[in-house]
């Protein structure tokens, strides 16, 4: 079995996003080998896909058993057909790991990093030889249940890598999107961090408080958003007149609400406060079954639109 020419997938990193991804391509019915040099990293690795497998739709001929550990990468990536990277955020470990894959894995294969916020041609410095197949391919996480994947060439990546990770990505069942320009965080971390600074502003100015801002975005627009992007949601509010209507009348108020968003830094004390918020908001709950209660509800609400057809 394989996903657009690929039966052989190596995860490099099995933090939280690289453990979500093996569990992810098992599922699909490929071959995972994953690698990382942390000590008990091979038993973590198993023991969380054990854990996420119930929750999964395996293919027929998926399993578990699929999964292959090694700590040295060049072993992992030797015979994949597709390298998914998730190592740390830091230059000089993508330079000095990426320097390993570039001489180990075959010149033809993908090589996509899993990268939250570094650019592909920063990352690709790494790979004298074939930087032309370097890529972000930037998951939401967790990987297993999100479908988005942002995938982001640089300024040496060939337009075949591109088309490549695109369509091994939507051959996993993932949502891919192909970004035409580098940016740090890339898209979907930079919509978030703009939320971010205007609740972290209202939480610093007393505003509201952390649990009433959450309340506001999860019983209020985030219901929209997980159904339709902003500008279609947009569009559907203008009525007839669709989203020119909107820019037309409620254009001007929009700016200027924007020249009033708050301009924040993560100061010692609004840390405390966003923490001390959080606490209070979530006093009791077990974050890990709040985590397992959200992605029964996302499968739940992914499962509806696509019996929907909802794009």
């Amino acid at each position: 079995m394989s996903a657009a020419g690929v039966a052989r997938v190596a995860v490099v990193g099995t933090g939280v996003i690289g453990i979500s991804w093996a569990a992810h391509f098992l599922a699909r019915g490929l071959d995972v080998v994953a690698t990382d040099p942390s000590p008990g990293a091979e038993e973590r690795l198993r023991a969380e896909v054990a854990a996420i497998w119930p929750g999964l739709t395996p293919v027929e001929g998926a399993s578990p058993e699929r999964l292959a550990f090694t700590p040295d990468p060049a072993l992992a990536v030797a015979d994949a057909d597709f390298v998914q990277e998730n190592g740390p955020e830091r230059e000089d470990v993508k330079h000095e790991l990426f320097a390993v894959l570039d001489e180990a894995a075959r010149p033809d294969v993908v090589l996509a990093s899993s990268s939250s916020g570094l650019l592909p041609s920063v990352i690709a410095r790494g790979c004298p030889a074939h930087p032309e197949r370097v890529v972000i391919g930037h998951p939401f996480n967790p990987p297993h249940v999100i479908p988005l994947v942002e995938v982001v060439p640089g300024e040496k990546t060939v337009e075949e890598v591109v088309d490549r990770a695109l369509a091994f990505y939507a051959a996993v069942g993932k949502k891919p999107i192909r970004l035409r320009q580098e940016l740090p965080g890339h898209v979907a971390n930079r919509l978030q961090a703009a939320l971010w600074q205007e609740a972290y502003s209202l939480v610093e100015r007393g505003v509201a408080t952390v649990a009433d801002i959450d309340t506001a975005i999860s019983q209020g627009p985030g219901l929209r958003w997980a159904v339709l992007g902003p500008f279609a949601n947009q569009h559907l509010s203008g009525g007839p007149g669709g989203i020119a209507h909107v820019l037309e009348h409620l254009g001007p108020p929009t700016e200027r609400w924007w020249r009033d968003l708050g301009q924040v830094t993560l100061t010692p004390e609004l840390v405390a406060a966003l923490v001390e918020g959080v606490d209070a908001e979530l006093d009791g709950v077990d974050p890990t079954e709040l985590a397992a209660r959200r992605d029964a509800v996302l499968r739940t609400l992914l499962d509806t639109k696509a019996r929907t057809e909802l794009p």
